[in-house]
């Protein structure tokens, strides 16, 4: 059906229709069912975390489902595809359940969960996939068992850098959106029939941003996060271009990076950094620079943005 519709309007046209019945089908859902999902209780340690306590949380429950759905009947059916929506889901549902939980799971059990996602995504990819990437123009052949370690690595920390960059209303998605729209204007020929996932994911965002803007009434919850998180990975690796994640979501990776980075180097090697920088940054923007949750989005966006424009300067 897919490939007929192809034939029948053009590749771009269903494009066009797979973004706008994603983002109607978003809006619908959450419309729909936002009453069912569990309520924030509060961020304990975030800037302005209590703010969160009563908002609807675990968002992306209901944006995923449907991402998943209208991927699947958009997008030309492969066990490629159908393996990626799965582990999209279960990067989700991972997220959820923690969201749902009266109490947090342990961090290293999350972690360990992203890791298996992470080992089966990769797996997903060289069963499917060449492990050659691009590098200023110049292609380069990965060893395999290399490029399983080098993916993991990839598909675990972004997983992990997205969901530490979700504490400010229309945060997360925003940045997302710039980081997908870099790599879909910026490796559109590479990406192939991919990049009709990617305008699903941009649409559903989009449409969950609507509630998520300051002051929002809804959270994606990690269900968003680490499926999103986990997205921007496998279209980093899909891309063929990889290394250009460091760019394309420079400023994620440096907002929930660099906490990760400082709590790991304090617990694990009693290496204090950055003690008088709150982490993750946005935090450190709000409380000692005092900045608003719009004027956090909207520099961290432009920021993201320049970081982008080096990316088309060197790829």
């Amino acid at each position: 059906m897919v490939n007929a519709l192809i034939s029948a309007f053009g590749q771009e046209k269903v494009n066009g229709m797979a973004a706008l019945v994603s983002f109607a089908l978003t809006a619908l859902m959450l419309g729909t069912f936002r009453g069912r999902l569990p309520q924030d209780h509060g961020r304990q340690f975030a800037v302005n975390g209590a703010l969160s306590r009563g908002k609807a949380r675990g968002a992306g429950l209901i944006f995923t489902l449907c991402i998943v759905l209208v991927t699947l009947a958009f997008v030309p059916f492969s066990g490629e595809i159908l393996l990626y929506m799965v582990l999209l889901a279960a990067a989700m549902l991972s997220g959820y359940l923690d969201d749902a939980s009266d109490k947090p799971w342990n961090e290293y059990k999350k972690g360990l969960i992203d890791l298996l996602i992470a080992l089966a995504a990769a797996l997903t990819f060289l069963n499917f996939d060449s492990p050659e990437i691009w590098v200023c123009g110049v292609s380069v052949q990965i060893p395999a068992a290399l490029y399983l370690l080098l993916a993991v690595v990839l598909i675990w920390g972004s997983i992990n850098v997205t969901n530490c960059s979700d504490g400010v209303d229309g945060l997360c998605g925003t940045l997302c959106l710039v980081t997908m729209g870099t790599f879909l204007l910026a490796f559109s020929s590479d990406l192939g029939g991919f990049s009709t996932a990617v305008l699903v994911v941009m649409a559903s965002v989009a449409a969950y941003l609507w509630n998520n803007v300051s002051p929002s009434n809804l959270l994606m919850g990690d269900a968003g996060s680490r499926a999103l998180g986990f997205f921007v990975a496998v279209l980093a690796m899909k891309s063929h271009h990889p290394l250009a994640w460091l760019l394309a979501a420079a400023v994620m990776i440096l907002d929930g990076g660099l906490g990760i980075l400082k709590i790991s180097l304090k617990r694990f090697l009693h290496i204090w950094i950055l003690k008088n920088t709150r982490t993750p940054l946005h935090d450190e923007a709000r409380k000692n620079h005092g900045w608003s949750d719009p004027q956090v989005v909207l520099r961290f966006a432009v920021l993201q943005g320049l970081a982008s424009l080096v990316l088309f300067l060197v790829k």
